[in-house]
This record gives structure tokens, sequence and C-alpha cells, in this order.
């Protein structure tokens, strides 16, 4: 895979993903994503975003435009964070399953909306899930 873009974006507070979630539609724009791949991208997105302030409270988003032909180019997001990791990542992509106060489809339906989602979690240490949406799958 070839990266052709990339950023990194802070979250700290709330304000940081309404500037995220602009970055990651300027991203889509720019590679020409249609409308229902970047609202799933975005949804995916910001529900990942916001697991990452709720339990970690902080972390960073690297975004990037990749390509693995000329037929095949996305976006990846990768949310990296030093929180309390995920206890149990078999419950966590279990729906319904939930430690806070939701619905509990955050992280399988995250991964429902885009085509490629691997979670990397230590207890104690942090979590890192990256995500790719490509622009026509």
């Amino acid at each position: 895979m070839i990266t052709l873009n990339k950023e990194t974006i802070a979250i700290k507070r709330e304000q940081d993903v309404v500037f995220f979630r602009n970055r990651v539609n300027e991203y889509a724009e720019k590679i020409k994503m249609g409308l229902v791949n970047k609202t799933k991208l975005l949804t995916a997105a910001s529900e990942l975003v916001r697991n990452m302030l709720i339990y970690a409270k902080e972390g960073k988003v690297i975004c990037e435009i990749v390509t693995i032909s000329a037929l095949q180019t996305g976006i990846r997001l990768t949310f990296i964070d030093n929180g309390p990791g995920i206890a149990d990542i078999d419950k966590a992509m279990t729906d319904g399953y939930t430690t806070g106060k939701s619905l509990g489809l955050g992280l399988p339906g995250a991964k429902r909306l885009v085509n490629i989602f691997d979670v990397k979690t230590v207890k104690g240490k942090g979590t890192t899930i990256s995500i790719t949406k490509w622009k026509n799958g």
C-alpha cells in the first residue's frame, strides 16, 4: 500500500472532533469518494473518535490517502490512544455490548461500515484502531 498524503490530528477536546470530521470530509472530496462511501467513512470515524475521547480522554488520528492500484484508492484512519485499553475485545466487538451508557454499536458498527478494520489493544496501555474505506467499495 502506498501513502499519497498523511496528516496527524491531535484529539484532546470536543472541538477537535469537528476539525477532524471536516478534515476527513476534505480527504474524501479530494479523492472524489461518493456520497454513500463518504457517509459510511464519516460515521465510522465519528464513532471511533468519540470512543477515544470518552474512554482514553485524548489521542491522535493519522489520516492518510492510500492506494494499492490505479483502481483502488481510499482513506486510512488510525486512531491511537494511551487509555485503559479494551479489557475484552471479543465482547467489545459484539453487537449490543457496552461498558458505557450507549447502545453498544460502536466498534462492530464501525467495522461494518469500512473495508478494512484492525484493532490492537493492551489493557492499561492503550488502543490502536486502523480503518480503511476504499473510494469504490
